[in-house]
Protein backbone atom coordinates (compact mmCIF):
# COMPACT_ATOMS: atom_id res chain seq x y z
CA UNK A 1 0.00 0.00 0.00
CA UNK A 2 1.56 3.81 -0.78
CA UNK A 3 0.39 6.35 1.10
CA UNK A 4 -0.01 9.92 -0.29
CA UNK A 5 0.54 13.18 1.37
CA UNK A 6 -2.92 14.67 2.35
CA UNK A 7 -2.74 17.52 4.71
CA UNK A 8 -0.27 19.98 5.63
CA UNK A 9 -0.49 22.08 8.98
CA UNK A 10 0.54 25.88 8.51
CA UNK A 11 0.76 27.33 11.88
CA UNK A 12 -0.69 30.83 12.52
CA UNK A 13 -2.00 33.38 15.22
CA UNK A 14 -4.42 35.44 12.67
CA UNK A 15 -6.88 32.94 10.39
CA UNK A 16 -8.27 35.82 8.25
CA UNK A 17 -4.92 37.19 7.67
CA UNK A 18 -3.45 34.29 6.79
CA UNK A 19 -6.66 33.50 4.51
CA UNK A 20 -5.80 36.58 2.80
CA UNK A 21 -1.98 36.16 2.42
CA UNK A 22 -2.04 32.49 1.07
CA UNK A 23 -5.44 33.53 -0.99
CA UNK A 24 -3.13 36.13 -2.70
CA UNK A 25 0.11 33.87 -2.82
CA UNK A 26 -1.59 30.82 -4.00
CA UNK A 27 -4.58 32.35 -6.56
CA UNK A 28 -7.22 30.98 -4.75
CA UNK A 29 -9.79 31.91 -2.21
CA UNK A 30 -9.42 28.52 -0.56
CA UNK A 31 -12.12 27.49 1.58
CA UNK A 32 -12.69 28.29 5.71
CA UNK A 33 -13.34 25.02 7.46
CA UNK A 34 -13.59 26.23 10.81
CA UNK A 35 -13.28 29.34 13.37
CA UNK A 36 -9.62 28.49 13.09
CA UNK A 37 -8.72 26.58 9.73
CA UNK A 38 -8.99 27.96 6.49
CA UNK A 39 -7.93 25.53 3.66
CA UNK A 40 -6.25 25.26 -0.39
CA UNK A 41 -6.09 22.55 -2.55
CA UNK A 42 -2.54 22.53 -4.04
CA UNK A 43 -3.34 20.20 -6.33
CA UNK A 44 -4.72 17.34 -4.05
CA UNK A 45 -2.83 17.99 -0.94
CA UNK A 46 -4.60 20.29 1.88
CA UNK A 47 -2.69 23.32 3.14
CA UNK A 48 -4.67 23.93 6.04
CA UNK A 49 -3.72 27.49 7.85
CA UNK A 50 -4.38 26.87 11.69
CA UNK A 51 -5.16 28.91 14.00
CA UNK A 52 -5.35 26.89 17.72
CA UNK A 53 -7.10 29.86 19.52
CA UNK A 54 -9.32 30.48 17.16
CA UNK A 55 -10.52 27.26 16.95
CA UNK A 56 -11.05 26.82 20.99
CA UNK A 57 -7.96 25.61 21.46
CA UNK A 58 -5.78 26.08 24.33
CA UNK A 59 -2.37 26.88 23.26
CA UNK A 60 -0.29 28.91 20.66
CA UNK A 61 0.90 28.72 17.25
CA UNK A 62 4.38 28.63 16.95
CA UNK A 63 6.15 28.29 13.01
CA UNK A 64 6.95 25.55 11.71
CA UNK A 65 10.81 24.93 12.06
CA UNK A 66 11.25 23.66 8.10
CA UNK A 67 11.35 24.99 4.36
CA UNK A 68 8.27 24.17 3.38
CA UNK A 69 8.37 23.79 -0.75
CA UNK A 70 5.83 24.42 -3.45
CA UNK A 71 6.24 24.12 -7.22
CA UNK A 72 5.05 26.59 -9.56
CA UNK A 73 4.72 27.31 -13.13
CA UNK A 74 4.69 31.06 -12.74
CA UNK A 75 7.73 31.55 -10.51
CA UNK A 76 8.14 35.12 -11.30
CA UNK A 77 4.00 35.97 -10.36
CA UNK A 78 4.31 34.42 -7.44
CA UNK A 79 7.28 35.85 -6.33
CA UNK A 80 5.44 39.14 -6.87
CA UNK A 81 2.78 38.09 -4.99
CA UNK A 82 4.67 37.39 -2.34
CA UNK A 83 5.98 41.02 -1.91
CA UNK A 84 2.84 42.64 -2.77
CA UNK A 85 1.14 39.94 0.24
CA UNK A 86 3.90 41.55 2.89
CA UNK A 87 6.06 38.13 2.59
CA UNK A 88 9.64 38.79 4.78
CA UNK A 89 12.19 37.52 2.48
CA UNK A 90 15.64 36.03 5.23
CA UNK A 91 18.41 37.19 5.37
CA UNK A 92 21.35 36.14 4.14
CA UNK A 93 22.50 32.85 1.66
CA UNK A 94 20.52 29.90 0.95
CA UNK A 95 23.01 27.45 -1.26
CA UNK A 96 25.53 30.58 -2.35
CA UNK A 97 22.40 33.19 -3.24
CA UNK A 98 20.36 35.68 -1.73
CA UNK A 99 17.77 33.91 -0.08
CA UNK A 100 14.77 36.23 -0.66
CA UNK A 101 15.44 36.39 -4.91
CA UNK A 102 14.70 34.18 -7.84
CA UNK A 103 17.92 32.08 -8.42
CA UNK A 104 19.13 28.98 -9.67
CA UNK A 105 20.39 26.25 -7.53
CA UNK A 106 23.71 24.33 -7.66
CA UNK A 107 21.62 21.25 -8.72
CA UNK A 108 19.19 23.26 -11.44
CA UNK A 109 16.28 24.19 -9.68
CA UNK A 110 15.12 27.96 -10.18
CA UNK A 111 13.30 29.01 -6.77
CA UNK A 112 13.27 31.37 -4.12
CA UNK A 113 12.90 31.48 0.01
CA UNK A 114 10.49 33.77 1.57
CA UNK A 115 9.12 33.50 5.46
CA UNK A 116 5.14 34.03 5.89
CA UNK A 117 3.76 37.01 8.16
CA UNK A 118 3.59 34.41 10.61
CA UNK A 119 7.11 33.03 10.82
CA UNK A 120 6.69 29.97 8.74
CA UNK A 121 9.55 29.43 6.05
CA UNK A 122 8.49 28.59 2.74
CA UNK A 123 10.42 28.30 -0.73
CA UNK A 124 8.64 28.99 -4.22
CA UNK A 125 10.27 26.58 -6.49
CA UNK A 126 9.56 26.50 -10.75
CA UNK A 127 7.58 23.60 -11.25
CA UNK A 128 9.56 23.17 -15.21
CA UNK A 129 13.19 23.04 -12.89
CA UNK A 130 12.06 20.64 -10.32
CA UNK A 131 15.61 18.00 -9.51
CA UNK A 132 13.90 14.46 -8.02
CA UNK A 133 17.58 12.93 -7.15
CA UNK A 134 20.17 11.85 -9.70
CA UNK A 135 22.96 13.51 -11.16
CA UNK A 136 21.62 17.43 -12.10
Amino acid sequence: MRARLFRVILPTTDIDRAAKFYSAVLGSPGMRVSEGRHYFDCDGVILACFDPRADGDTYDATPNPEWLYFAVHDLESVYEACRAAGATFPPGDVHGDPAGRIARRPWGERSFYIHDPFGNPLCFVDATTIFRGGPP
